[in-house]
C-alpha cells in the first residue's frame, strides 16, 4: 500500500470514527446489556421469579389455555393477538398483547405490545407493563431502532454498514509494513498520545473478528428486505415464510390445545417457542418451533399455522426444508446475541459490545491531543 494511499484510509477511518464511534459505542453498550436481558429483568423485578414443582409447560400442557382464560378475564376488551412465550423452564409464563391494527397480521411490528407474567398454573398476573416503560424494554428500543420507530431500524442497520467500512479502514492503516513485533507492542514508556495509539490498535485488534460479525449480522437483522435481496443474489432464493388466513373470519375458536396438538403432528420433533393467539376475524394461530439444525432457541425459524375456527393446519415453514439462504437466517440471530454455543459465546459478546466504547474514548483523546495548538479550545 503506498503512503497516499495509507494517509488517505487513516483520514477516513478517523472522520468515521468521530462520527460513527458514540453511535456504534451505544449500540455496542445496549447490546451488551441485552445479552442477558432475560435473566437482567428477572433480578431487577423479582416477583416474576416463582419456584414450582411442576414441569415446564410444553405441547401438551393445558396452562395455555388457563393463561388464556386469565387474560381474557382481566382484559375483557382485549380483541388482539395474545403470543406466550414457552421458555422451556418451569416458572412464570411470559406473555405479549398486541392490540389490533389494520389487517390479520396485527401484532408483528407495530404498536408496542402490554407485556404479562402469569404463574407458573396460569391463573393469576404476577406482573404487566407496557414495553418501553421499563430498562430492558427502553435498552433494546434504543438498541434496536434508536427511539425512532422505522425510521431508526434503518438508521441502525445502515450504521452498521458504515461501521464495516471504519472496522477495515482502521485493519489497513494499521497493516504492518514492516516488523510485526513492532507493530503489536505496547510502548509503556512512550508519550501519552503514543499510548493511547497503541491502546486503540490493541483493543480493536482483539475485537475485531467479533465486532465484524456483531456489525453484519446487526445490519442483517435491521435490514430485512436488504438482507433478502443480498442472500438471493449471493447465496440462494429466499422461501418466504407464509401468511395464511382463517378460512372464515367469524366462529368460535378451537382451544389452543387442540390447535397445539395439531401443530404438533405436523411438527412432531419441533421444540415449541411460541404460541400467537388470534383475536376475532381471520386470523390465525401462529406456532414457533426449533427444529433440528436451527441454532436460534428464542426466535427460531419453524412455523405452523392453525385455522382458528377449524383446527386445521394450513401452512408448515420446516426451516430444514429451505434454501441455504435459510440456513444463514437460522445462523443471524444466535451470532447477534452471542447464543450460538451457550454462556461462553454470551460473554464474549458481553465483552466485545464494550470495547467500541473504549475504541470511541482512545481514538478522541488522541485525536484531541494531536489537534495544533491553536485549534484547541482556550
Amino acid at each position: 500500500m503506498t503512503l497516499h494511499a495509507r494517509s488517505l484510509l487513516r483520514r477516513i477511518h478517523l472522520w468515521l470514527g468521530l462520527v460513527l464511534g458514540l453511535p456504534f459505542a451505544v449500540l455496542a453498550v445496549t447490546g451488551s446489556a441485552l445479552v442477558f436481558y432475560i435473566e437482567l429483568d428477572a433480578w431487577l423485578h423479582p416477583g416474576i421469579r416463582v419456584e414450582t414443582s411442576a414441569l415446564a409447560p410444553d405441547w401438551t400442557s393445558p396452562v395455555w389455555d388457563q393463561a388464556l382464560a386469565t387474560a381474557q378475564a382481566r382484559w375483557p376488551d382485549a380483541t388482539g393477538k395474545w403470543s406466550f412465550e414457552v421458555t422451556g423452564k418451569p416458572g412464570a409464563i411470559p406473555a405479549r398483547y398486541y392490540a389490533p391494527t389494520e389487517g390479520h397480521a396485527a401484532g408483528h411490528g407495530h404498536a408496542d405490545p402490554l407485556m404479562v407474567w402469569f404463574t407458573p398454573d396460569g391463573r393469576q398476573v404476577l406482573r404487566q407493563a407496557r414495553w418501553g416503560d421499563y430498562l430492558m424494554t427502553f435498552f433494546y428500543d434504543v438498541h434496536r431502532n434508536v427511539l425512532a420507530g422505522d425510521l431508526g431500524n434503518v438508521i441502525v442497520g445502515w450504521t452498521g454498514v458504515a461501521t464495516l467500512f471504519l472496522l477495515a479502514t482502521g485493519l489497513f492503516t494499521w497493516w504492518p509494513r514492516g516488523s510485526w513485533r513492532k507493530a503489536l507492542a505496547y510502548k509503556r514508556a512512550a508519550s501519552p498520545t503514543r499510548r493511547l495509539y497503541d491502546l486503540h490498535k490493541l483493543v480493536g485488534l482483539a475485537s475485531l473478528v467479533l465486532l465484524l460479525i456483531l456489525s453484519t449480522t446487526g445490519a442483517l437483522l435491521a435490514l430485512p428486505a436488504e438482507k433478502n435481496w443480498l442472500l438471493s443474489k449471493l447465496v440462494a432464493p429466499v422461501v418466504a415464510v407464509p401468511a395464511p388466513v382463517s378460512t372464515v373470519s367469524a366462529g368460535r375458536q378451537v382451544s389452543i390445545a387442540q390447535a397445539l396438538a395439531a401443530a404438533h403432528r405436523a411438527l412432531p420433533d419441533g421444540r415449541i417457542a411460541w404460541i400467537d393467539v388470534p383475536g376475532p376475524g381471520d386470523g390465525v394461530f401462529r406456532f414457533r418451533a426449533q427444529v433440528r439444525g436451527d441454532q436460534t432457541r428464542r426466535f427460531p425459524y419453524s412455523f405452523v399455522f392453525v385455522d382458528q375456527y377449524s383446527g386445521a393446519v394450513l401452512a408448515v415453514h420446516d426451516a430444514r426444508q429451505g434454501t441455504a439462504s435459510t440456513t444463514v437466517n437460522t445462523w443471524i440471530r444466535p451470532l447477534h446475541d452471542g447464543s450460538v454455543a451457550g454462556l461462553s459465546t454470551r460473554v464474549l459478546a458481553v465483552i466485545a459490545g464494550l470495547t467500541p466504547l473504549a475504541l470511541f474514548i482512545t481514538g478522541l483523546l488522541r485525536w484531541l491531543r494531536r489537534r495544533p495548538a491553536k485549534c484547541r479550545p482556550a
